[in-house]
């Protein structure tokens, strides 16, 4: 038990000494009989109050500390580092929020602020008391990466993990890379061709002896923790002999008897049933549809040297030390007669007439019939308000606009109309939609509660739609097609790849990060990372950039050898273990293994595994686990701190005279620059233009700083300077 502690209650300012009494907390918390050092600094952050602590650390010998001040998820790691540099373990250390937690939250009740302000240090100081030393886990990691899905964004990751000299197992569900890009056909803004980005990819990753590349391969199952994942994949045969696989196939395929729907061209197209996905295809080695020509024996017993359709899955081991999932995207289906989806034969989806653009040469014919009149109905599947489907997809409103120009520039005649809520062409993006305009398309803006209506009339199709732009005119567009711009949905295999990996689903059905800004390709699994669409609707851009941004993030974790865990996990008593199995019900990260110990059996927690989430302590009926810095002594020495009796002074903050309760806050310390400027401004008042040259900082830290002492009473307005652009500030008597 800690007897030694000191106990340091921040001003913040005043963000909390303007509502909490620090003095009477400082005079309180000397009453424990542990602490033998309290004290209140006006800035605990700052680098003259982190000496400070360091400095009462050396001198009084202390063996723990409580710093009463913002939210731990401010300055946790801030005093942790004080701690260190001081020579105590960053553990005995405990950061009490007196600041979101009290005074904020009782800025209209002083008294009572106080007085919970003083509860809430004792109970710091009473964890803090029973706190032990810990260290850091330090687990050995392997130089490798598993990265799930070969389309941009994991070709990319690869590359750029191979070229820092990582070895890379990139895995491929389909048989073949490349995934939605390689059906985009031309792209925005760069007007390249989507297969020849890929294949330019590829030819890059053949230059890598570390990258090896799976295809028609899935994740099997995963063990393992950060720096030492084994990942075991099942690999689908192809049923072509492997010795044959550089051969040419085109009188294999040419002979085939067997044609079965493009899926690649969403059934526009027939194919053999020996196949490529397209022509150029990588890798180019065909696929047997094993169902569709199991009953073909003449051909079968042909080509019997080649094709095996007896062929089995394959499994292989690899060892990684972090895994990334860059897994992409599903187009949105729409449900049955939404638009007149699946009852008119003239509606379909933007992906698939994508593929009827590209394919089409002389003259754009869908079923038999020309097409010269196009309606485009956006945010189908998106922006739901009541549906499941509430983002938007972002990319949708400019692949539909580049589309419709190149529909324009390929075949003349054409009339298109684009029926939007709102058009979100942003940045550069925004070129392609006046070109629109100026090709003649014609835009309409229904309003989610009046979508457009979709009839099919004997006449032909006939969309109906209120338009806003021509203050709610009902217009009837006669059209040959009807194309529904649909938006980006999770994959249907994502809910396996999250149970295997243990990563958790947001709310949009995408994988989940743990912090969309600080920390966007991470997910709550210490060496598990995502990148790309799999996390939500992207550019191909935005794509890109999150999946290079994880492969940053695996090399600086794997370039060190080895890496440090925090040590806050489960521990168990194994004497007091008996092994109900209750523990392993619960814990939702695989965390706790089943070990042999003096003849019986006990639970024992994988440490680089187990988040230290916690749910396992309550239910083991034994009390055999507890969770580190979290301790049962640490929580019910917080309870016991918590309700102590505490007397004090009630009414003293209602009790000040009003001209006392508003006066300027008394300040003990300034940060070193707010020194500088009252300096600048003590002959005459100065504008913050003035005060930028003088004191030789950045205007933005200068505004920032006067503003805020301004705010507390340091600075005050003194008019406008002579030619009325810029206030001058003068100081305030401070009490200094």
């Amino acid at each position: 038990m800690k007897q030694r502690i000191g106990v340091y209650v921040c001003h913040c300012g005043g963000n909390i000494s303007d509502y909490v009494d620090v003095k009477q907390v400082v005079e309180q918390s000397k009453l424990d009989g542990e602490v033998v050092l309290a004290k209140d600094l006006m800035f605990t952050c700052s680098d003259s109050g982190q000496n400070e602590m360091i400095d009462d650390i050396k001198e009084n010998n202390l063996d723990a500390i409580v710093v009463a001040s913002c939210s731990p998820k401010l300055h946790l790691h801030t005093f942790r580092n004080v701690a260190v540099r001081a020579g105590l373990n960053p553990y005995n250390y405990v950061q009490v929020n007196i600041r979101e937690q009290c005074s904020w939250a009782h800025s209209d009740k002083k008294a009572e602020a106080t007085v919970k302000g003083i509860g809430l240090v004792h109970a710091g100081v009473k964890r803090v008391a029973n706190s032990q030393a810990l260290e850091k886990i330090k687990v050995d990691v392997q130089k490798s990466v598993v990265v799930l899905g070969a389309g941009i964004s994991g070709m990319q990751a690869a590359i750029s993990l191979a070229k820092m000299g990582n070895q890379v197992f990139l895995v491929e569900k389909d048989y073949f890379i490349g995934g939605r890009v390689a059906q985009a056909g031309e792209i925005f803004i760069s007007h390249q061709n989507g297969k020849d980005i890929i294949t330019k990819l590829y030819n890059e990753i053949k230059k890598y002896k570390n990258i090896t590349l799976f295809t028609g391969a899935t994740l099997n199952k995963q063990t393992g923790s950060l720096g030492n994942f084994d990942v075991e994949i099942k690999i689908k045969p192809r049923y072509i002999k492997k010795e044959h696989w550089h051969d040419d196939f085109t009188q294999v395929m040419r002979d085939c008897p067997v044609t079965i729907p493009c899926g690649f061209d969403y059934g526009l197209t027939k194919k053999k049933a020996v196949f490529t996905k397209y022509e150029g295809a990588i890798p180019n080695v065909p696929v047997v549809d094993k169902k569709a020509i199991k009953n073909e024996k003449a051909f079968l017993k042909k080509y019997s040297h080649i094709i095996d359709i007896d062929q089995k899955p394959e499994y292989i081991n690899l060892k990684a030390g972090a895994i990334l999932v860059a897994t992409g995207f599903d187009p949105y289906t729409p449900h049955h007669e939404e638009y007149g989806w699946g009852d008119d034969p003239s509606v379909i989806t933007l992906p698939k007439f994508k593929r009827l653009l590209e394919q089409s040469k002389d003259r754009l014919v869908y079923k038999h019939r020309p097409i010269h009149r196009i309606a485009f109905i956006y945010c189908v599947g998106s922006r739901q308000t009541n549906g499941t489907n509430r983002y938007c997809s972002r990319f949708c409103c400019t692949a539909t606009i580049h589309t419709s120009v190149q529909l324009h520039k390929k075949f003349d005649n054409m009339k298109a109309y684009h029926l939007y809520r709102d058009i979100r062409t942003y940045g550069k993006q925004e070129v392609i939609y006046e070109e629109s305009c100026r090709l003649g398309d014609i835009y309409l803006q229904y309003d989610e509660d009046e979508p457009p209506v979709v009839k099919n009339c004997k006449s032909g199709t006939v969309v109906s739609v209120r338009d806003k732009l021509t203050n709610n005119e009902q217009l009837e567009l006669e059209v040959d097609l009807v194309v529904l711009v649909t938006g980006m949905v999770a994959r249907e295999d994502r809910h396996s790849i999250a149970d295997k990996l243990k990563i958790p689903l947001g709310s949009d059905r995408f994988f989940n990060e743990i912090h969309p800004k600080l920390r966007p390709v991470e997910t709550v699994i210490n060496g598990v990372f995502i990148g790309g669409t799999c996390q939500g609707p992207k550019s191909i851009s935005s794509s890109v950039q999150s999946a290079l941004s994880a492969a940053a993030k695996i090399n600086a974790l794997l370039k060190k050898g080895a890496i440090e865990l925090e040590p806050i996990v489960a521990k168990v008593d194994r004497s007091a273990c008996v092994w109900c199995d209750k523990c392993t019900e619960v814990c939702e990260f695989d965390a706790i293994l089943k070990v042999e110990f003096n003849g019986k059996e006990v639970a024992e927690i994988n440490e680089s595994v187990c988040k230290g989430c916690g749910v396992c302590a309550p239910v083991c009926p034994e009390n055999a686990i507890e969770i580190t810095n979290f301790t049962d002594k640490e929580i019910e020495g917080m309870i016991d701190g918590f309700m102590a009796k505490i007397e004090t002074d009630e009414n003293a903050a209602a009790d000040k005279p009003e001209e006392e309760a508003k006066a300027p806050t008394i300040m003990k310390e300034f940060p070193p620059q707010w020194y500088k400027i009252l300096e600048s401004i003590a002959e005459e008042p100065k504008s913050i233009p003035q005060i930028v040259a003088e004191v030789k900082m950045p205007d933005e830290k200068v505004t920032w700083d006067v503003m805020t002492m301004n705010k507390y009473g340091i600075l005050e307005p003194a008019g406008l300077d002579d030619m009325d652009e810029y206030y001058l500030y003068k100081a305030k008597n401070t009490g200094i």
